[in-house]
């Protein structure tokens, strides 16, 4: 009898603690006033066709919640950059948590807060057999920047676009496979200038030390430095993004998933546009999406994004 009386308080409590964070988010909307804001961003292909995967976006507010219409977004693509229906509600949730004061309680009572339009079985609500495994690092990334420049439009004051995207990079040889992820510049916001060097928007990665990779792997870095200047000018300046310049040692493979190749992240309010990231084989560009045999003292270089600045700069 106790164990169900504990039970009893403890889901009562949960309850209470989703209701609280969900009317914290309802006052936050509210505050936002009677907002529209449209934006139309993408991805840069799908890694099979060069062609860009639009991410479309209509924000307002509706009945107390905040409501997401994804109408416009393109259908599912062949490539591997779809991602299913809860990468989008919880990019979503990621920026309307970014809206709310420090001590509200991150948990699904937010979630009770949006209201999502999604087309069924669209690039961001991929249904089976769809690809899905960059969805989650690169699509994710587009959604969370479309949400943000749609508010920015609508002249609520949120940070301007980061480096919107993973870079991710994985290297394979014979026995061994060595795969990491790279920050880039954050963008600038209201308050001050955007982080240099950061992920942005997700990841659950640190940075690689440069001597457990050396050790462990056929790979040497020949230069991990912050790309100084990527990040776009402003009231308050985009974060830089960085430069990592790996030499491999043996034949091996590099497999690269990498944005913001041809499509600069965007400033807010006057700010700009920050650096588009790079990719280079012994110097020559290379595609942001592409896997490539490798020979012992071959160098590749990412350069990553840098992120949008904010506001127009002071005279």
């Amino acid at each position: 009898m106790r164990a169900r009386e504990t039970h009893t308080r403890l889901d009562a409590a949960c309850d209470a603690l989703l209701e609280y964070t969900r009317r914290r988010a309802v006052a936050r909307i509210a505050e936002l006033g009677d907002i529209r804001g449209q934006a139309v961003d993408a991805l840069e292909g799908d890694g099979v066709s060069d062609a860009d995967v639009a991410v479309a976006v209509d924000v307002s507010v509706r009945d107390g919640r905040l409501r997401l219409d994804f109408s416009g977004t393109s259908p599912a693509v062949r490539g591997n950059v779809n991602c299913p229906r809860s990468v989008t509600r919880a990019a979503a949730v990621f920026v309307l948590r970014t809206l709310l004061d420090d001590d509200v309680p991150t948990n699904d009572g937010i979630a009770d807060a949006v209201e999502l339009v999604i087309p069924p079985g669209c690039a961001i609500d991929a249904r089976w057999p769809s690809a899905v495994a960059a969805g989650n690092v690169e699509m994710s990334q587009r959604i969370t920047d479309t949400i943000f420049l749609a508010l920015g439009n609508a002249g609520v004051p949120v940070p301007a676009q980061g480096q919107g995207t993973m870079n991710n990079i994985t290297f394979g040889g014979a026995g061994w496979t060595f795969y990491e992820t790279l920050g880039g510049g954050q963008g600038a916001g209201p308050r001050g200038d955007g982080p240099s060097a950061v992920h942005v928007g997700m990841s659950n990665t640190r940075n690689t030390p440069i001597e457990s990779l050396e050790h462990a792997y056929p790979i040497r870095i020949d230069e991990y430095a912050i790309r100084r200047g990527s990040g776009g000018t402003g009231l308050h300046r985009g974060g830089d993004g960085i430069v990592r310049r790996y030499r491999v040692l043996e034949r091996c493979t590099v497999t690269l998933v990498t944005e913001r190749r041809r499509r600069a992240p965007q400033g807010t309010a006057g700010g700009a546009a920050g650096e588009t990231g790079m990719n280079l084989l012994n110097g020559r560009p290379i595609p942001a999406k592409c896997r490539l045999e490798l020979q012992a003292g071959d160098v590749v270089t990412i350069m990553t994004p840098g992120g949008g600045g904010w506001g127009a700069p002071a005279k």
